[in-house]
């Protein structure tokens, strides 16, 4: 073999692993995300199609260019931990949290891995960040309420059933207590008589709020919580059973037959949870992102159940509501 011809079949072979290796395409990313719900739960079905629609507005498509994997807690304080620990070993990129128990978990287990949380109520107060303006450390996301927001489910819940004295306050124990705080703050002005009930299970929620409907001139305002989401049909089944008015955050507690909602559009949040999910993965720290309240609240009535529970909306507030019927 010529000189020349031999020293170009060399300079050729040489550009073979060069050429091969600039063909490989990127390694997937991927993304952890522990779900507070049951696989199979509407609500938590409609927060995942939201999520996986906003990654694929941003480029992201799952078994294309990112892989997905999914753990449902179904509310187990068990599951979320075992979870958690399932999700790290997977190596992920970023992990999304839906709800507070599934951000505690994965804190719990790791301080440096980067999460975006979505329906965590007081963030500050539990922990997970710092600050909302700066969360400095490895978690960020979306809360569903600011401070105070809380005082405006007593308001309204007196506007729809004005003979109301007595308030049950559903609340998950181990979460902050801003929500509670806010309503205290304003019951006597509305010359009411608050009753803190647990959630932490069906037992305790069925006990409670029997026990509290043995007297008369009763209500109830249901504070968000995984808890309480998961036990969402035996809340709105015991207050029908009772005859109990009550108020809630989010429009599922309605559709599941509750009488009012007032509070953020629960799907939205998942879907803006997939930007901060996109920023990260293009290199950006949860400590350096806000996290970020709703923009915009709607209120929601059911007429079928206040005609149940004998109750007559009031023009006003009718006329600000999105009606069920």
């Amino acid at each position: 073999m010529k000189r020349r011809e031999f020293i170009t079949l060399l300079t050729g072979a040489a550009a073979w692993p060069l050429a091969a290796r600039a063909q490989q395409p990127e390694r997937p990313r991927r993304i952890g995300v522990l779900m507070n719900l049951a696989v199979g739960d509407p609500e938590g079905e409609a927060r995942i199609a939201a999520f996986v629609q906003g990654l694929q507005q941003l480029g992201w498509s799952d078994g294309r260019n990112v892989r997905i994997d999914y753990r449902w807690a179904a509310g187990d304080t068990g599951r979320f931990h075992r979870y958690a620990e399932e999700l790290l070993a997977l190596a992920p990129d970023v992990v999304l949290a839906s709800g507070t128990p599934s951000v505690q978990a994965l804190q719990q287990a790791t301080r440096t891995l980067p999460i975006v949380f979505a329906n965590v109520g007081d963030p500050v107060a539990m922990g997970n960040v710092a600050s909302l303006a700066r969360p400095g450390g490895n978690a960020t996301g979306f809360t569903p309420f600011e401070f105070g927001f809380a005082a405006k489910w007593l308001e309204l819940l007196k506007e729809i059933a004005p003979r109301v004295t007595r308030v049950a306050v559903l609340r998950d124990l181990t979460i902050g207590p801003a929500h509670l705080s806010a309503i205290q703050t304003v019951a006597p002005s509305f010359n009411v008589e608050l009753s803190v009930v647990g959630v932490r299970d069906a037992s305790e929620i069925e006990r409670s709020v029997t026990a509290f409907a043995r007297s008369s001139n009763g209500g109830m305002i249901v504070t968000t919580s995984t808890s309480a989401l998961v036990h969402r049909e035996l809340i709105t089944t015991l207050a029908a059973r009772y005859k109990l008015p009550a108020v809630y955050g989010f429009r599922y507690m309605v559709t599941a037959g509750g009488l009012m909602s007032y509070g953020p559009d629960s799907i939205d949040m998942f879907r803006r949870a997939a930007g901060y999910v996109d920023r990260i993965l293009k290199g950006e720290k949860p400590a350096d992102l806000p996290v970020q309240a709703p923009t915009r609240y709607e209120l929601v009535i059911n007429l079928k159940t206040a005609k149940a529970l004998g109750l007559e909306v009031p023009p006003m507030l009718l006329a600000r509501a999105e009606v069920i019927e």
